[in-house]
């Protein structure tokens, strides 16, 4: 297989051109020559498919759609970044460690789809500042560090998502309240009250669902807290995989293999088929004693989603913030200052001592 080139030179002056967030066109920030993507991509993108899952385990997906890349792990975080053949080092964008090259080449599969940036990068800075400024234990100088630091790294992380018809048998129990009329003495007087009781009686069925688009995420670079907390994402405004998307952005390969990103998503899928037992069971109360789910018609697309990153380090500690790429939604690791919760234990405590000694004083 031959290595696909990410290269955009600008026809104009020769330039490398960039994906501009929004516009959906390549801009060269040299001349200001521009080329309009969508326009290209309705010559030839087909709509996207769903991949079948056993094929790709059994290595039997056809050759376009698998591509070899080449990849570096960075020393720090382990993340997979995509280096480019005209690039012998980097940055990564995931923890602002020094990235060098190798010489390898990494086989993988190829992404089906992708969100584009809707964000450029001074919106994503703007949004990151506003959800900083809301951080009133935040050190003063991290802040103030993260506002006038380097540019935030726009980049293409990738996802799963899993398509599965599920059938599951289940037992159970299904309880049901009921009352009875009780009495007891309280201060030497009897009164009545209505006692609850649940009767539990045997249940068992069988429930199926059909899940579409499981989101899973394929990278170990970024807490899944961080990931999680940017969704929603528009996932029905996916657009086929095209490389000029990528053009001026970092992406990096996925980390977590297409069967453990599946057992992931099955837990997904379980906690949606529990709800979907209780249901059936009825009653106010549910017991589930067993389940056995069979899973089929298994498809999967990987897919790449657009998130601004800024990678701090700030007396010796990294501190990371991203940013959805499409909605602007923020999630970062929340640093604290020892001395701003010191002055704000004191202030509440001279506040409290405050009114104590207004309260004693009027008395």
């Amino acid at each position: 297989m031959v290595e696909e080139q990410h290269r955009f030179p600008c026809p104009s002056c020769g330039a490398d051109m960039r994906f501009d967030p929004g516009q959906n066109r390549l801009i060269c920030d040299f001349c200001g020559h521009t080329e309009v993507v969508e326009k290209g991509l309705e010559k030839y993108a087909e709509p996207i498919r769903e991949l079948d899952f056993n094929a790709a385990m059994s290595e039997q997906l056809l050759p376009h759609e698998i591509e070899e890349v080449r990849i570096s792990p960075c020393p720090n975080c382990g993340a997979q970044i995509e280096i480019h053949e005209k690039d012998h080092a980097t940055t990564c964008p995931f923890c602002a460690t020094p990235v060098v090259t190798d010489t390898g080449l990494h086989r993988q599969i190829k992404p089906q789809g992708l969100l584009p940036f809707l964000l450029d990068e001074p919106q994503a800075h703007a949004a990151m500042n506003k959800w900083m400024g809301r951080l009133w234990f935040a050190p003063s100088g991290l802040t103030e560090y993260a506002r006038k630091g380097r540019k935030m790294n726009g980049v293409y992380v990738p996802f799963w998502t899993y398509d599965a018809d599920t059938r599951t048998k289940y037992t159970g129990q299904r309880g049901d309240d009921y009352y009875t009329t009780e009495t007891r003495t309280v201060n030497g007087k009897t009164e009545t009250y209505q006692q609850r009781h649940t009767r539990w009686s045997h249940a068992s069925g069988r429930v199926k669902r059909f899940f579409d688009d499981v989101l899973i995420l394929a990278s170990n670079s970024l807490p899944r807290k961080h990931t999680d907390a940017l969704e929603p994402w528009e996932l029905k405004s996916l657009k086929p995989y095209d490389p000029n998307f990528l053009a001026g952005f970092n992406a990096e390969g996925y980390q977590i293999q297409l069967d453990e990103g599946f057992q992931n998503a099955k837990k997904v899928m379980e906690h949606q088929i529990r709800r979907d037992i209780e249901r059936d069971i009825g009653g106010d109360h549910q017991r589930i004693s067993s389940m056995d789910t069979v899973h089929s018609d298994i498809t999967f697309k990987h897919v790449l989603l657009p998130i601004w990153l800024a990678a701090y380090r700030y007396k010796g500690k990294s501190y990371r913030f991203v940013v959805n790429g499409q909605t602007g939604k923020v999630k970062g690791e929340r640093p604290y200052s020892a001395i701003k919760i010191a002055f704000a234990v004191l202030v509440v405590a001279l506040a409290v001592g405050g009114v104590a000694y207004y309260a004693e004083y009027m008395q």
